[in-house]
């Protein structure tokens, strides 16, 4: 789909199949608050460019890890979570893949379908065996609740289960937190290890806290868990690299063995980590200024993108298009699971220079008041043409 759009010569095309945010003028947005970190960075002249331990930046591990699991979290009280610094969401899921098949006795795993593209090739690389637990409903465009259930149930005791902490990759699907409760207690009852993704928290429902309730769901009742971090949506630090992986183990004696065994994964595979992204982030953590602002242009993201599901919704009822497009503003996060097939993903490359997933999956985030209109028209030609 990359290489299409990119080859298409025509002065109107559009991709809409990346999952990077663009401001209203179509354009990559850098945030203020990243900006006046940077700035502070660039002044300060004690700072230097040695290569950081193989964990990473501290301050980093330790804010991110706060971020995630809460001011008042009894696990980092009790001193049961080691969190290392990584090559943003993809390579913290990667170092956790590669320290689950050294370390984890079952070599299956589970991820939800339809999953984020990567997640297979991640965990197959990684030696695991890759399954699939339903997740969503085609006939609602919602989620298939029951199915997800019994699958999870079905599931081998001590086999990991990959889970999506908000803003379902590439659903826009996410459970209740009644909902998550019961996943939680399914997985617990099967001993099964959740492996959390949480590459979108912020910009789910613009609240930090919010989006992380499902985490700390699991988290507050004393298992174990993995939770893989990223700061390229939050913060817009695409290009950085930035990110986590936090274990929360039941012990600190498990955390010293389980925090040797992951730098023994890093050595040989990167040895240590960037550090000028790590150094933004925690800039603008640890300043109650900066973060607050932060706060604010996230949740504006976060409103933005709202706003685009209402005014593509709306576009389409005015243009009459056929069947219900509801789902569009109940779901959430950067991507609409469309119910376009690929033969209408096709058409509307073809005739409208629209490029999208083929499984009919939009981005959201990348639309502008603009090109919502131009959007309404490609579907409501496709669907009306090859209903």
């Amino acid at each position: 789909v990359y290489f299409a759009s990119r080859d298409d010569l025509s002065p109107v095309k559009l991709n809409l199949s990346g999952g990077s945010y663009r401001s209203e003028e179509g354009k990559p947005l850098v945030l203020q608050a990243v900006r006046r970190a940077e700035q502070q960075l660039a002044n300060d002249m004690s700072r230097d460019k040695e290569y950081l331990p193989l964990d990473g930046l501290a301050e980093f591990n330790k804010l991110s890890a706060k971020l995630i699991l809460g001011d008042d979290s009894s696990a980092m009280k009790e001193n049961r979570v080691v969190t290392i610094q990584c090559l943003s969401g993809t390579g913290s899921l990667r170092i956790g893949a590669e320290f689950l098949a050294k370390h984890n006795q079952e070599r299956v795993i589970f991820v939800s379908n339809p999953t984020w593209g990567n997640h297979p090739n991640i965990f197959s690389l990684a030696g695991f065996s890759v399954e699939y637990y339903r997740y969503y409903d085609p006939k609602t465009r919602g989620l298939d609740f029951k199915g997800m259930l019994e699958d999870l149930g079905a599931a081998p005791s001590g086999a990991i289960v990959v889970l999506q902490a908000c803003a379902h990759n590439p659903t826009g699907v996410d459970p209740t937190l009644k909902q998550w409760e019961q996943i939680r207690q399914v997985v617990r009852s099967k001993s099964l290890l959740p492996f959390f993704d949480n590459a979108y928290q912020g910009f789910a429902s613009g609240d930090l806290e919010s989006d992380a309730q499902a985490v700390r769901m699991f988290v507050n009742d004393g298992g174990e868990c993995l939770i893989a971090q990223s700061f390229a949506k939050n913060m817009g630090l695409y290009g950085e690299r930035i990110g986590a992986l936090t274990i929360v183990c039941t012990s600190e004696d498990v955390v010293r063995k389980v925090k040797s065994q992951l730098l023994l994964v890093v050595r040989p595979m990167y040895l240590s980590p960037p550090i000028h992204g790590a150094s933004i982030v925690t800039t603008i953590l640890k300043n109650s200024n900066m973060y607050n602002d932060w706060t604010v242009e996230l949740k504006g993201m976060a409103n933005r993108i709202f706003s685009m599901r209402k005014q593509l919704n709306e576009a389409l009822q005015a243009r009459g298009t056929p069947g219900d497009w509801s789902h569009i503003i109940k779901q959430i996060g950067m991507f609409s699971f469309t119910g376009l097939n690929e033969k209408q993903v096709r058409f509307i490359a073809k005739e409208y220079h629209i490029y999208m997933n083929y499984d009919g999956r939009v981005s959201i985030a990348g639309l502008s008041s603009k090109t919502v209109s131009q959007l309404a028209d490609a579907i409501n030609a496709a669907v009306t043409r090859m209903a």
